[in-house]
């Protein structure tokens, strides 16, 4: 079996060489290209984008007061570069904003040791210093709870059992292999899998709300939870509700899988523990809508001005890092587009608007919301159907680009089934064999804002990066930290993003679409 494997795979790679009756550049286009890539890889400033959005604002969770300064120093660079139309773009509502000013949590006794944690979003802190006993109160279905009530006033909870730790064999860093991107080429086999998976994701979620309520009403002082990660990597996100109406939620911390592990084994042991926190979070009600970060560069011919060339990417990001990865990555690729676009002054027959998009991590919200605003959206028709209402910017928006799986650099882009332009990105990715980008895959891909796009028969499209250390490290983690960003890939992704931009923006024609969506089944999720 392993020698028809690797023979099948060596077939595929011969196959996958032949040209697709690409559609390669013009003299003059690979003229801009090449200034497109001397100001991108000679003249770049993607690092000192990406430090100033990383290390001097931090974390930029939606409606945050970081997000918002983070918004003004982005503005104040595309208008120093001369982009027009520069301007926030409300939408909502989202919710109530939130951000954590202090946060300490250790063991004091038997012996004391500090714990490597860190809030959840959204969740209230402590009213100053508490001290109280650990609690090992496993609850894994609802009957569980009635063993603890009365049991858990002032004490800090655990109530799941520590995630496994896997044995490391291979490196966490990872780039693709020609075999592997063969393999990410192939139409997907349907599989049930993700919908099982979902299922349960649904489950745990309802009985962590179950479990939410029954700590509030017994008034434990926090409410400790494993990470699924190792190696001090903490992966954190939301434990309270944004709505100022939501369920009251207790003080909720993610710990470290090594720390929460030895926390509850000293409790099996019937060891007594103690802990200490001082956790200030803090709400901010004033304003529950949230906005878009909005720039172009218009046309330079009149005829096409009102036609629409956007590139994207969220710029929204969790809080336990400094969202490098997510999407820090994707921003500062998109914002260095666009300032090389202007610098190298290359013509752009079509507008160029550049979006960067927050609450993402809740649902794709801003891109959504926009997209909504402009293009189209879903209406009931029935009580089964949905159906589509178009509007007018709709035919006019060519297609939009997006960033959002790390700093890997771009190997290809996934067509979102879209067969007839696959010619087209096959001619555009000849100058760039050489930086590695060589793959079209007529499959999706999911969890990013391009789907907003792609929902309403718009081309929307994510490029396929390499991995490195998104998945097993970084993505929504403690770890998403500017040392992950790798620069060399940055102005790869760049220089990519600038030219399909330019090659998009001077076409006599709009790229292909593929046929819009009419109707389709009532859906809970857009998607």
């Amino acid at each position: 079996m392993r020698k028809h494997r690797k023979a099948l795979l060596i077939l595929l790679l011969i196959v996958a060489a032949i040209p697709l009756r690409a559609q390669a550049p013009s003299a003059a286009d690979l003229n801009a290209i090449y200034q497109i890539k001397d100001e991108g890889f000679n003249h770049s400033q993607v690092m000192d984008l990406m430090s100033y959005l990383t290390d001097v604002y931090g974390p930029r969770l939606t409606n945050s007061p970081n997000v918002k300064q983070a918004a003004d120093w982005t503005m104040g660079k595309m208008k120093e570069w001369q982009l027009a139309n520069v301007h926030l773009e409300q939408w909502g509502p989202f919710g109530r904003g939130w951000s954590n000013e202090r946060f300490s949590l250790q063991v004091i006794s038997p012996r004391p040791f500090p714990l490597v944690a860190y809030a959840k979003a959204w969740t209230p802190g402590t009213t100053g210093v508490v001290t109280g006993e650990a609690a090992w109160a496993p609850i894994q279905k609802e009957e569980d709870m009635e063993k603890y009530r009365g049991k858990l006033k002032g004490k800090f909870v655990l109530t799941a059992q520590q995630p496994e730790i896997p044995l490391r064999t291979e490196a966490q860093f990872h780039r693709y292999t020609d075999a592997e991107l063969v393999e990410e080429s192939a139409e997907p086999v349907p599989t049930a899998r993700a919908e099982d998976r979902f299922a349960r994701f649904r489950a745990q979620r309802e009985l962590n709300e179950k479990i939410q309520k029954f700590l509030v009403d017994e008034g434990v002082a926090v409410w400790l939870e494993p990470s699924p990660g190792d190696d001090g990597t903490v992966f954190v996100s939301g434990g309270g509700g944004r709505d100022p109406k939501d369920p009251p939620a207790p003080p909720r911390v993610a710990v470290a899988n090594e720390n929460y592990g030895r926390l509850v084994r000293m409790l099996e042991k019937k060891v007594p523990v103690t802990l200490q926190a001082d956790i200030q979070n803090k709400f901010y009600d004033d304003d529950l809508n949230s906005f878009n970060i909005i720039g172009e560069i218009p046309a330079s011919e009149k005829a096409k001005a009102d036609e629409i060339v956007m590139i994207g990417a969220h710029f929204d990001s969790w809080h336990s890092g400094t969202g490098a990865t997510d999407n820090g990555a994707g921003s500062g690729v998109m914002l260095e587009a666009m300032r090389i676009l202007k610098s190298t002054g290359v013509r752009l027959r079509r507008t160029v608007r550049l979006g960067l998009w927050t609450g993402e991590e809740q649902g794709l919200l801003g891109s959504r919301a926009y997209v909504k605003q402009h293009f189209a959206d879903w209406e009931p028709e029935g009580t089964d159907r949905e159906k589509i209402k178009v509007l007018p910017e709709q035919a006019k928006l060519d297609a939009y680009y997006n960033v959002d799986n790390g700093s890997g650099k771009i190997r290809g882009i996934y067509l979102q089934g879209n067969e007839a332009i696959a010619p087209l990105f096959a001619g555009w990715m000849e100058p760039f064999h050489n930086l590695g980008m060589n793959r079209l895959t007529i499959r999706n891909t999911g969890g990013t804002d391009h789907l907003s796009f792609d929902a309403v028969g718009l081309p929307g499209f994510q490029f396929i990066q390499d991995p490195l250390d998104y998945d097993t490290r970084t993505h929504h983690s403690n770890m998403d930290v500017y040392e992950r960003i790798q620069e060399p890939d940055m102005k790869q992704m760049a220089v990519i993003v600038a030219s399909f931009v330019y090659l998009t923006a001077n076409r006599d024609e709009m790229v292909p679409r593929k046929p819009l969506p009419k109707t389709r089944a009532k859906r809970t999720s857009p998607f």
